[in-house]
């Protein structure tokens, strides 16, 4: 006698977005068809997003923007509204509204989180649109290339069990950056498995053209490494020790060289503020070895090099705006590089 087989689990999806354009359409046009429901999260556009998400059908949830808009706070907004259909949905996918979700991505992810209940969620690999329109692109896609297998933490786009997101009260609405791997941080604490798979899942499209932009998301980077790292102090302390290395103390160290060659000691000053920038090129020569071996051409390598060695310095306004925030017992308002 065969056995009943157990139905795949039911998926809906929550995308979120504010002022996308054509990205978000593109978005909510990947998912409807992939899923039985799609709740779109808007965060007080002025474009025609509302308008176009109704218009195809989707569900729209409009935040008030009386309180600071977060990206967790959207998610947790959109997820809720998906908990009042009946049944409810067992899977959610997350997904962020300048990004595409590849055909199949969903039904393949499904199978995976139905074949192992250990797991949480699974993400899958995330690329650019157009790598070459700019450095600023192809920066961001060779910062999506992951390894596959076990994972500590995840991006913003991801399937997750109704369950375990349940099970830790979802993201924290706090945190304006870096919410989604605090959340798989507290999710594998609760005891879930977290996943990568080798499979294509979303293509998304920063288009970062400017480096006024690159350097605003470099800030909030740096807000992030602050603001997680004094939730969870494990989570980012290399980033956040280079960050202080470079950003801070070895800057002090040159100011001190100048101040003393301009107070008369001027060759021990020169000496310091030198050894300061051959630290600093060091430092450049060491990230593009790494990066020429992990593919990139030796003109591509020393162009990202530069731009990796110069983050600190956003990385650490970022950090000190986080900082000044608490002290003054601020909201912790959103960063936008776009």
């Amino acid at each position: 006698m065969t056995e009943p087989q157990t139905p795949p689990s039911t998926v809906a999806a929550v995308a979120i977005g504010r002022n996308e354009g054509e990205r978000l359409q593109r978005c909510l046009t990947s998912l409807v068809g992939q899923v039985g429901r799609v709740v779109y999260v808007d965060s007080g556009s002025s474009d025609d997003s509302v308008a176009f998400a109704r218009g195809i059908g989707v569900d729209v949830v409009e935040l008030d923007m009386t309180r600071p808009f977060t990206a967790a706070r959207a998610r947790n907004a959109g997820f809720a509204a998906l908990m009042q259909d009946s049944p409810r949905p067992d899977l959610v996918q997350f997904v962020d509204g300048d990004c595409a979700v590849v055909d199949g991505w969903i039904d393949t992810a499904r199978a995976h989180l139905d074949a192992h209940p250990e797991l949480g969620l699974v993400t899958g690999w995330r690329s650019e649109i157009g790598p070459e329109a700019s450095i600023y692109n192809a920066m961001c896609d060779m910062e999506w290339h992951r390894p596959a297998g076990p994972i500590i933490a995840c991006g913003g786009d991801m399937l997750v069990r109704r369950t375990a997101f349940e099970a830790v009260d979802g993201l924290n609405p706090a945190l304006i950056a870096g919410e989604d791997e605090e959340f798989c941080l507290r999710l594998a604490a609760a005891g879930w498995g977290l996943e990568r798979l080798p499979e294509p899942m979303t293509r998304h499209d920063a288009a970062m053209t400017r480096f006024s932009q690159w350097w605003q998301r470099a800030v909030r980077a740096g807000h992030a490494f602050a603001q997680i790292g004094r939730i969870h102090p494990q989570h980012f302390r290399p980033e956040r020790r280079r960050v202080l290395f470079y950003g801070v103390i070895l800057p002090l160290v040159a100011l001190a060289g100048i101040i003393m060659a301009l107070a008369g000691t001027v060759l021990a000053g020169l000496l310091l503020t030198v050894a300061v920038l051959t630290v600093y090129e060091l430092s450049w020569l060491r990230t593009t070895r790494g990066l020429m071996r992990d593919g990139l051409p030796a003109r591509e390598a020393m162009r990202h090099a530069l731009l990796l060695t110069i983050s600190k310095f956003p990385n650490v306004i970022g950090a000190l705006t986080y900082y000044a925030r608490l002290l003054q017992r601020r909201d912790m308002h959103l960063i936008e590089y776009k």
